[in-house]
């Protein structure tokens, strides 16, 4: 468990598987499971579609942070925590957190810095979205809550902050599920340009390094456009409705929400510093350490952030148990455009 010793330490400051049935959007993983190799799930499908909130809701404070999390399945199950992305919330797992749960395992789902019913404890903390401080912010969490140990599984920043973990504090990570892979960044390599059409892809980190950006994020009307913009074009095959997207949406009224996304994409192209703090440990990241903890990977096939090469890009960096899927038809939005696609990666990555 992290103390605050331990935490300034950390800180560098002091001294071939079962086949799926799957249903609705998650049907498109099927293609995927010739790829499964040992350890596949059979999960059972129906019991959480169409839900629209969790078993529990609660607050806990950890480290600089009030955190919102929902809660599922028995107090005293192995521990799942899954991380959601940008822009996105804690909903991204409301049909996961049941699946998880009628397995017997714990779920914690964490509203990261910014969203939700998440806050800042003191208003003099610097809004600060670099991936090390999330990353704290989540060993802090299981520190308050008595986890030693837990399944991280994540997309998008969920991704990145559960590789993090994984990599720099192995010890607490049974296993990792990452969607895209490997995602922990190195802000200098940012530095160099992508081929036009990528950079066409990742047009609103741009968009959020301009001040007319910023004011575009303060405003809920065009923050909300912006973001359903964003889900349309990176799930092309996810038929989700206005309700589904207002539910995540209210967790954008965070009055910190403007100020922590704005922050994450100006400090990933180094146009924002981060806070010198967490210096020594950027530069461990910044070395692209390899994770050894056991890790099912997943890519999107309809993700348009998904590499080439069906995550050979990314596979030097996981030097432990390791399987990987590819989801031929879902979207960004693995774990809820694929439910059960994605309880069977963390299932197998418990097992491997």
């Amino acid at each position: 468990m992290i103390d605050r010793r331990t935490f300034t330490k950390a800180l560098g400051l002091g001294a071939g598987g079962t086949a799926l049935a799957l249903a609705g959007p998650a049907g498109a993983a099927r293609a995927a499971d010739g790829g499964a190799g040992p350890g596949g799930t059979t999960v059972p499908t129906g019991t959480a579609a169409g839900r629209t909130g969790f078993a529990r809701l609660a607050q806990v404070r950890a480290g600089v942070l009030d955190v919102g999390y929902a809660e599922d399945g028995p107090a005293d199950g192995p521990v799942v925590l899954c991380l959601h992305g940008w822009p996105y919330d804690i909903h991204s797992y409301v049909d996961v957190a049941p699946l998880l749960a009628a397995r017997g395992y714990r779920v914690i789902v964490p509203y990261l810095r910014g969203h939700g019913s998440t806050r800042f404890l003191s208003a003099k903390t610097a809004r600060n979205a670099q991936q090390s401080a999330i990353a704290l912010d989540v060993l802090a969490l299981m520190d308050a809550l008595g986890i030693e140990r837990a399944v991280l599984a994540g997309f998008d920043w969920g991704s990145r902050t559960a590789d993090i973990l994984a990599a720099l504090w192995p010890r607490r990570v049974k296993a990792l599920v990452s969607v895209s892979g490997y995602l922990i960044t190195d802000v200098k390599a940012q530095q160099d340009p992508l081929p036009p059409a990528a950079e066409h892809t990742w047009w609103y980190q741009y968009y959020f390094a301009t001040e007319r950006g910023r004011r575009a994020m303060a405003d809920p009307g065009k923050r909300d456009d912006l973001c359903r913009l964003v889900w349309d074009t990176v799930s092309p095959t996810w038929a989700f409705d206005d309700a589904v997207f207002a539910r995540t949406a209210a967790a954008f009224a965070n009055p910190d929400y403007a100020a922590i996304v704005v922050h994450n994409y100006r400090w990933r192209l180094g146009l924002a510093d981060g806070e010198r703090r967490y210096d020594r440990l950027e530069e461990r990241l910044a070395a692209r350490p390899r994770i050894a903890v056991p890790t099912v990977t997943l890519d999107a096939g309809r993700d348009p952030f998904t590499a080439p090469g069906d995550g050979t890009s990314y596979r030097p960096y996981f030097t432990g148990p390791y399987l990987h899927r590819t989801l031929p038809e879902v979207g960004h939005n693995v774990p809820q455009e694929a439910p059960e696609a994605f309880v069977r990666a963390v299932l197998d990555a418990d097992r491997l």
